[in-house]
């Protein structure tokens, strides 16, 4: 081997080390500030912006639900996201909770819905704010606010849909791709070592069964069931009536209030002026959270970062550790 290769060899093992080395050093700044910082402060910092001047002592707070509800694990920074940030969303709600200034809250829903335990997760939390708390939450519906999306808005205080919203969608779908066939002209074959006999339920290189399909139908029709029930104590619906909407259908924001699904029509604006003339809100500050919801020891950690690495580094390593994701049940609006 000649000196050439040699040098190139050692150059690239010393980047990948170095690449390692750096990786830990982040890893380690960031669990010891945000440790250190958060443990000393006991407090989460949440940046905001006030969208209408008014009073700052009995505020209403704007938080957003843009995209698939889904928690994929990425924790807030301040690199910023224009996707759903399950934990962050969770954080702001609960800050918009225990603060004494908000008055009540705004949730504007803009998603096709996401995974069923997210789903259940804010629908959980907004009953948390209305019943520990004691504020109301209505939902502004956007462009889409479909299966998980209206989950989560069942419970609300009041529901305010455009006309051209596209909602409902009330059901849960769980699905895989079936390659079996494909698999045999191309002659490839899956072996599978397994523990027991529905180990490898879902498997794509096979047919379903018929006793595993019954298995993952009657798993639907539970999580089925709690959207229902979810609906009926929400919206005090009678459960027969709800689930005959509930055919997996979507509906215009129109239809929906036809049916009974959401209270009003109207936009942002018109929810915010219903929360304040309602409520007794009339001369509120209203206030939107701006990025996400991250905790002092964070800020700093990433801002130690920042001395070692530029912001398009960072967020080109988080591209490439991304999950796969398997099959799952979900309350998603699939066109």
């Amino acid at each position: 081997m000649n000196a050439k290769r040699w040098i190139a060899i050692g150059i690239a093992a010393g980047l990948l080390a170095a690449s390692v080395g750096f990786q830990t050093l982040f890893a380690v700044i960031n669990s010891n500030f945000t440790e250190a910082f958060d443990s000393a402060t006991g407090s989460t910092y949440m940046s905001e912006e006030v969208v209408e001047d008014g009073d700052m002592t009995n505020r209403i707070a704007v938080l957003k639900v843009e995209g698939t509800i889904q928690d994929t694990g990425e924790e807030a920074s301040l690199l910023g996201s224009a996707t759903y940030n399950h934990t962050a969303f969770l954080e702001q709600l609960e800050q918009a909770g225990m603060d004494d200034t908000v008055g009540g809250v705004i949730i504007e829903v803009n998603s096709p819905g996401g995974g069923v335990v997210e789903s259940a997760e804010i629908h959980d939390k907004v009953v948390e704010v209305q019943e520990e708390y004691g504020k109301p939450v209505y939902v502004s519906m956007g462009n889409t606010a479909a299966s998980g999306g209206y989950y989560l808005a069942a419970s609300a205080n009041k529901i305010v849909a455009h006309p051209a919203t596209l909602t409902g969608s009330i059901g849960v779908i769980m699905s895989t791709l079936n390659y079996a066939e494909l698999a045999d002209k191309i002659g490839i074959k899956e072996e599978v070592i397994k523990s027991a006999e529905h180990k490898d339920i879902m498997s794509g290189a096979r047919e379903m069964t018929d006793e595993e399909r019954d298995i993952l139908q009657s798993i639907i029709d539970d999580m089925y069931a709690d959207f229902v029930q979810v609906i009926v104590d929400g919206r005090g619906m009678p459960e027969d009536q709800v689930r005959e909407l509930g055919d997996g259908r979507v509906y215009s924001g129109k239809q929906a209030m036809e049916n009974g699904l959401v209270d009003d029509l109207g936009d942002l604006e018109d929810t915010i002026s219903m929360m304040k003339e309602e409520q007794g809100l009339e001369n509120a500050e209203v206030f939107e959270y701006t990025g996400s919801g991250f905790g002092m020891g964070s800020f700093w950690a990433t801002a130690a970062e920042g001395l070692f690495v530029s912001d398009s580094d960072l967020l080109g390593i988080k591209q490439l550790m991304g999950k796969s994701n398997s099959p799952e049940a979900m309350y998603l609006y699939t066109e």
